[in-house]
């Protein structure tokens, strides 16, 4: 199936993967709507197509020169930093620098990221799993002009079971950007899941090779989404080869700052993996 239409609006292709079955949740009904994954919202089988300039799916960004700053912390903490000054820490582990974020986000796998005493001047703690145990944690958070919100996943526990809805997939929309960090994802994504998280211009991908994916699986699923930037993380600093072997359409940079700045303007026409200095 393919789905096409003119103007700014996406084109939606097939590709089937295995993983999952679960359906993700549209949002509550007075929810502020997502930029980007307003047109595959649920819709099975679907992936967003990439556009350049200020083709951003169902909307225009009238704002498309301004730009976020994304600085790599350590370990799968990066910071976000939106065009008003709003802060988001990915991962957070209690260390993201010297100034207190204003959001940060966390994950179940271990205490490199999450950790149970932020600082209580960080405005929003988004644990990427249901603290109470009852089901999928939903976020959908605005503060100033960054938008954040999250996609469940499994995880896998240290007898080596999976635990329902212990990850989150964390969207930071902000700009016209759709940025997305993966966590510590450890499986293949449903179609559903895809839908769910729409269109991600930044990707933030662990590349352990094994105690999240293997390299060849994180690669797979970077593929189809098709992020004009990838952001290598979780590295432990051994080599990243068979990960890019999966992506031979894809440029590599090695820059030498651990931080740079993109808007939607000045996205790369073909993706590329950048791989920040200390990842």
């Amino acid at each position: 199936m393919r789905l096409t239409s003119f103007g700014s609006i996406a084109i939606l292709c097939v590709a089937g993967i295995a993983g999952r079955a679960e359906a993700q949740p549209a949002g509550a009904p007075n929810e502020r709507p997502s930029q980007c994954r307003a047109i595959a919202s649920l819709m099975p089988q679907a992936t967003f197509a990439q556009f350049s300039g200020g083709e951003r799916g169902l909307f225009q960004n009238p704002q498309g020169d301004q730009s976020v700053r994304i600085t790599y912390v350590t370990h799968a903490t990066f910071l976000i930093e939106s065009p008003q000054g709003v802060v988001a820490a990915t991962d957070f582990a209690g260390y993201a620098g010297p100034a207190v974020p204003d959001i940060v986000t966390m994950n179940k796998a271990h205490s490199s990221h999450n950790t149970p005493y932020p600082d209580p001047a960080i405005q929003h703690v988004l644990p990427g799993w249901n603290p109470d145990g009852d089901g999928p944690v939903h976020h959908a958070v605005t503060v100033g002009d960054m938008f954040v919100r999250n996609v469940s996943t499994d995880i896998r526990s240290w007898g080596g079971a999976m635990e329902a809805d212990g990850n989150s997939i964390f969207i930071f929309e902000v700009a016209g950007l759709c940025i997305g960090h993966l966590g510590h994802l450890h499986h293949t994504l449903t179609d559903e899941d895809y839908a769910a998280i729409g269109r991600l211009d930044v990707l933030m991908v662990p590349v352990d090779g094994g105690m999240t994916m293997s390299q060849a699986g994180m690669g797979e699923i970077t593929e189809r989404l098709h992020s004009r930037i990838v952001l290598p993380m979780h590295r432990f600093r051994g080599p990243i080869d068979r990960f890019l072997e999966k992506l031979p359409d894809f440029a590599v940079e090695w820059p030498r700052e651990d931080s740079f700045t993109v808007s939607v303007k000045t996205l790369p026409d073909r993706p590329t993996v950048i791989v920040l200095p200390g990842v």
